[in-house]
C-alpha cells in the first residue's frame, strides 16, 4: 500500500509483498482513495472490456475497497478473483464486495492466498482486467518488469490505482517538510529483504515496463486532499509519514518531534491541508488495442 500503510504497518519478506496491513487503516482511508481515483480512466477502460461477463483479478486487495469501488462502475455480470497473502484480509474482503454491477448484474467474489509478484501469463488466462490500488511502488524494478510482462501477455487490460509519486503539499508550510519528504520517500525507495522498493519512481518505471511490451498508458493523477474534516485520517498520516522519515534519517529525531506535535495540534484544530499525490495508470495491451 502506498503512503503509511507501505512503511509503518506493514512488513515485508524477501521475494513476497505484503505482510500485514491494519484493516482500522485501511477503512479509514478508503474515503480518501475512493475521492483520488481517477474515474476518467474507468471511462476509457470501458471501451476496451469484453461483451459479455468479466473476470477481474485484483492484486493485493487488502479489505476489498477497490472492488467497493469499482464492481459498480464496470457493466455486465462481474467475477471478481480477490488475491493477497494475509487470510483475515481476504475474508473481510470477500464478503464486502457488492452483489451487483452497474445495471444490476450479478458480482461473483472468490478468493486466492498467494504472493502476487509469482503471477505469470498463465495464471491470468481468461482474465478481463488486473486491477491493484496502492501496490506498485512495494514492488521492485524486476517484479513491476514481470508482472507487465504477464498482463501484456495475457492480453487482459490493467488498472493500477494510487501509487505514491513522492509529492507532498501541505498548508501552511513549514521549513522542514522539504527535508522531511526527501527522507520519506529515500525510505519508500529502501532495500528490505534483500528487495530495494520502488517507492515514487513505481509509475515511471511501471509506465515503461508497458510501453516497452507494446501497450497503450494513459496516466492520471489520483491525490489525496486531506482537510479538517478528516482530522482522524490527517493524524495516523503525520504520523506515518514523519515516522518513516526519522527511521530513515535518526538525526531528523529532535526536530521531527517538535514538527510532528504542532503538525499534529493544527490538524486537531482543523487548520491544516495536505495534499498528498500519487498516480493512476491505464494499460491497454495490443491485442485490445486492435481488437477497439
Amino acid at each position: 500500500m502506498s503512503e503509511l500503510a507501505s512503511e509503518s504497518v506493514s512488513t515485508a519478506r524477501s521475494g513476497s509483498v505484503a505482510a500485514a496491513f491494519a484493516p482500522d487503516w485501511l477503512y479509514l482511508r478508503e474515503p480518501a482513495d475512493a475521492a483520488a481515483r481517477a474515474t476518467e480512466l474507468v471511462d476509457e477502460l470501458r471501451d476496451h472490456l469484453p461483451d459479455g461477463g468479466l473476470v477481474i483479478r485484483d492484486l493485493g486487495c487488502g479489505t476489498g475497497s477497490l472492488g467497493r469501488w469499482l464492481a459498480a462502475r464496470l457493466p455486465g455480470p462481474q467475477r471478481w478473483i480477490l488475491h493477497d497473502e494475509d487470510a483475515d484480509l481476504l475474508t473481510r474482503a470477500r464478503t464486502s464486495l457488492p452483489s451487483t454491477a452497474l445495471a444490476g448484474s450479478p458480482v461473483d467474489v472468490v478468493t486466492e492466498q498467494q504472493d502476487v509478484t509469482a503471477l505469470r501469463a498463465a495464471d491470468l488466462a481468461g482474465t478481463s482486467l488486473v486491477t491493484a490500488s496502492a501496490l506498485l511502488d512495494l514492488l521492485t524494478e524486476a517484479e513491476v518488469t514481470a508482472l507487465a510482462r504477464a498482463i501484456v501477455e495475457a492480453g487482459c487490460a490493467a488498472l493500477l490505482m494510487l501509487s505514491v509519486t513522492g509529492r507532498v503539499e501541505l498548508s501552511p508550510a513549514d521549513p522542514l517538510d522539504a527535508a522531511l519528504s526527501s527522507s520519506f520517500n529515500a525510505h519508500q525507495r529502501r532495500l528490505t529483504g534483500g528487495r530495494r522498493l520502488l517507492g515514487p519512481t513505481a509509475v515511471d518505471v511501471a509506465a515503461t515496463a508497458f510501453g516497452r511490451l507494446g501497450a497503450t498508458v494513459v496516466r492520471a493523477e489520483s491525490a489525496w486532499r486531506l482537510g479538517p474534516d478528516q482530522a482522524e485520517l490527517q493524524r495516523q498520516w503525520l504520523e506515518g509519514w514523519v515516522g518513516a522519515a526519522v527511521e530513515q534519517l535518526p538525526e531528523l529525531r529532535p526536530a521531527a518531534d517538535v514538527y510532528l506535535q504542532r503538525r499534529l495540534e493544527m490538524a486537531e484544530a482543523g487548520e491544516l491541508h495536505a495534499v498528498i499525490h500519487h498516480g493512476d495508470l491505464l494499460v491497454l495491451p495490443p491485442s485490445l488495442e486492435v481488437a477497439a
